[in-house]
């Protein structure tokens, strides 16, 4: 999970936004944790502040997450849904469009790209967060992209 909170203001003084992430240690614990910014959690990630509650562990990354989406108010909570899906119906259609589907494969298939091994080309396809995870250690570029089934975008 990511998202961010917004300042709330109290009389003449507001909370700083805050984000949270969902993290996992290296025995596979996953926790949530909150911090001032991205860079925050990089800083302090690294330096190895922060701390896995269940094992005491140092050595964090980021979970997979999805955006938390704030709902809209009053009459425009349908409106605002409908602006989503079809902002999301357009994103696949190009992503159809523009890329080759290789299926379960894309993992194998983002790496033959990454290393050399045949001609860079865009692809789409599925992948586990087990295979996901790993193409991020490997330095393999990708992204995640929330994908509606045909007719509710």
């Amino acid at each position: 999970m990511l998202w961010a909170l917004q300042a709330l203001e109290r009389g003449n003084e507001a909370e700083a936004a805050v984000i949270v992430f969902n993290l996992r240690c290296a025995s596979a614990h996953v926790f949530e944790a909150w911090f001032r910014d991205g860079a925050t959690y990089d800083r302090q990630a690294a330096a190895g502040e922060v701390v896995c509650p269940s094992c005491g562990a140092t050595e964090v990354a980021k979970a997979p997450m999805a955006p938390r989406l704030q709902k809209a108010k009053g009459k425009d909570d349908a409106a605002a849904a409908r602006r989503m899906r079809a902002a999301l119906g357009e994103l696949r259609d190009h992503v159809e469009k523009n890329c080759d589907y290789v299926g379960p494969g894309f993992a194998e298939e983002a790496r033959k790209i990454h290393y050399g091994e045949i001609d860079k080309r865009n692809i789409y396809g599925e992948a586990s967060s087990d295979e996901a995870e790993a193409l991020k250690d490997e330095g393999v570029e990708f992204g995640r992209v929330p994908w509606l089934p045909r007719g509710e975008s």
